[in-house]
């Protein structure tokens, strides 16, 4: 009895670990041109009622550019937003904001 018990909590656990780490996912990949290579990645995911998006650009001088945002449900139907830019000379723009369906 007991170790049936156990096996279900283990199975039970398991699964809902499975389940959250599915809303996660990353991405990376290159792209090579005359000019040299560029290079590229992303992560996201969904926690707790937000969903966030990161995503890094390289080229081949050296230069940077990031994104990073979120999104989450602040009522029924309307949703706030963060997101912050910052271009390969250090400069960043952060935008913000609700967005509402009525």
């Amino acid at each position: 009895m007991n170790r049936t018990v156990l096996a279900l909590s283990l199975t039970a656990f398991v699964s809902i670990a499975a389940v959250t780490e599915a809303a996660a996912w990353t991405r990376s990949g290159s792209t090579t041109t005359p000019r040299g290579t560029y290079s590229s990645s992303a992560s996201g995911g969904c926690s707790g009622g937000t969903c966030s998006r990161s995503a890094t650009a390289s080229g081949p001088y050296g230069g940077t550019a990031s994104r990073s945002g979120s999104v989450s449900q602040t009522a029924p139907g309307a949703y706030g937003y963060s997101r912050t830019t910052t271009g390969p000379n250090g400069n960043g723009v952060t935008r913000s904001g609700t967005v509402s369906r009525y």
